[in-house]
């Protein structure tokens, strides 16, 4: 009865993942496919509070197939809610994070991207890659391997770091995302403190000042006594430092990932060079880069210039339509490229960019989903030449990606090639 129960249970399993497989046949409207499968599917149908679905054939474990024990480590675990803004913000922060765990020697548990739908780092990145630079592991394993022994309900503590000064109360939950993130992990915090203490790191400082660091932690929180930490942010400043930027060499995509991608950029543009824009026009960044003109840093931009040198302008936040098509066209001929890629949030131009580049023999693609974030996030990453929006924070990813290739990459409103 135990061996019937359990075929039974495979079965079903199976069948899931049939289901699945099958709901993704129907993304491809146009002519690229949505790599996301039936995430955007069911996030559409469902919205996107309560579904998480990942790569059915991402990397982890088969069907049947049992976790290794996880070992604990007596140096300490760190965790946070990666609880500001949207992917690009949030990778910002995990290297961040990952540089603040190195510096003070605890491990860092993973969370997942907070996109449209949760996604487990592992369905995107491989970890065994990061775990060349630091230890690691992803937040679903910790709580499912880790937290019933050495962090278990009725021991939970939340910490908020807030000026000695201030009056605020240290509130894990409190708003969106911050409950449904921890309550999506079914963590209840049963007391929570404030403390006082540096909570960010770069690692281009010299070995003194990382010390120091390290040691005032340690003294303030012993991992003996204090094993699990539990942070209500990211230990991380926004935008990261430039002494952190190297750490994304180890965000390596996952296996699958790179497999499917690469089939279908080689089917759509065949070995032919292609250049890729990424654009934010959408009407909350319209908003924003009113503020950005004459600031000496705005959101992401030391990544495209000197705050100390020039002052950000608004073309770099919000290049002009004539802007947009003037460069890109310029990089096209200039690159030899066949092909445009084009990755936004709003408004594409694409209609525009046909007039100009088909009579050129230059065909003009865009995603089929404004959804489909991890395939403009690859495709911008292996892209022959690039150009970004030098105050947003996935273009900063994506120039990162690209640093760690040797590959090249540009801004709007640098005003050259």
């Amino acid at each position: 009865m135990k061996k019937l129960k359990t075929m039974h249970s495979v079965a079903a399993s199976y069948f899931i993942i049939f289901i699945l497989w099958s709901l993704s046949l129907k993304v491809n409207p146009n002519e690229l496919e949505n790599i996301d499968i039936a995430a955007d599917i069911l996030a559409d149908e469902h919205g996107t509070d309560t579904i998480e679905v990942s790569f059915i054939d991402s990397p982890g474990l088969k069907v049947g197939q049992a976790k290794a024990k996880l070992d604990i480590d007596p140096r300490g675990y760190l965790l946070y809610c990666p609880c500001m803004g949207r992917f690009g913000n949030q990778a910002e922060h995990l290297i961040g994070s990952l540089a603040f765990a190195k510096a003070i020697d605890r491990t860092l548990a993973i969370p997942p991207f907070r996109t449209y739908v949760n996604v487990p780092f592992t369905d995107w990145f491989q970890i065994d890659r990061i775990q060349e630079f630091h230890r690691v592991l992803t937040l679903e394993d910790f709580m499912e391997g880790l937290a019933p022994e050495i962090w278990p309900p009725g021991q939970r503590v939340g910490y908020c770091v807030l000026p000695a000064s201030s009056t605020m109360k240290c509130e894990m939950k409190k708003g969106s995302p911050f409950g449904p993130f921890w309550d999506s992990f079914q963590i209840d915090f049963d007391d929570m403190e404030r403390f006082s203490l540096q909570i960010h790191s770069d690692l281009s400082k010299s070995e003194i000042t990382l010390n120091n660091l390290k040691e005032k932690w340690n003294e303030r929180f012993p991992p003996s006594k204090y094993p699990v930490i539990a942070l209500k942010g990211a230990p991380s400043p926004y935008p990261i430092p430039s002494g952190n930027r190297f750490i994304q060499q180890y965000m390596e995509w996952a296996i699958p990932v790179q497999n499917q991608m690469n089939e279908t950029i080689q089917r759509l543009f065949k070995s032919e060079k292609f250049v890729a824009i990424h654009l934010r026009n959408g009407l909350d960044w319209v908003r924003a880069c009113e503020h950005a003109a004459g600031a000496r840093q705005f959101m992401a931009s030391p990544q495209c210039h000197n705050p100390d040198e020039k002052t950000v302008t608004h073309d770099m936040c919000l290049p002009s339509e004539a802007e947009i098509l003037t460069f890109t066209t310029k990089a096209l001929e200039h690159e030899g490229a066949k092909h445009l890629y084009i990755a936004t949030d709003n408004n594409s131009y694409e209609k525009k960019f046909k007039e100009i580049l088909e009579p050129k023999n230059i065909q003009v693609h865009t995603a089929a989903s404004k959804l489909n974030l991890l395939q403009d996030l690859y495709f911008m990453s292996e892209a022959d030449y690039f150009i970004g929006n030098c105050v947003s924070s996935v273009t900063s990813f994506v120039k990162r990606q690209r640093d760690g290739k040797g590959r090249r990459s540009n801004f709007f409103g640098l005003e050259e090639l």
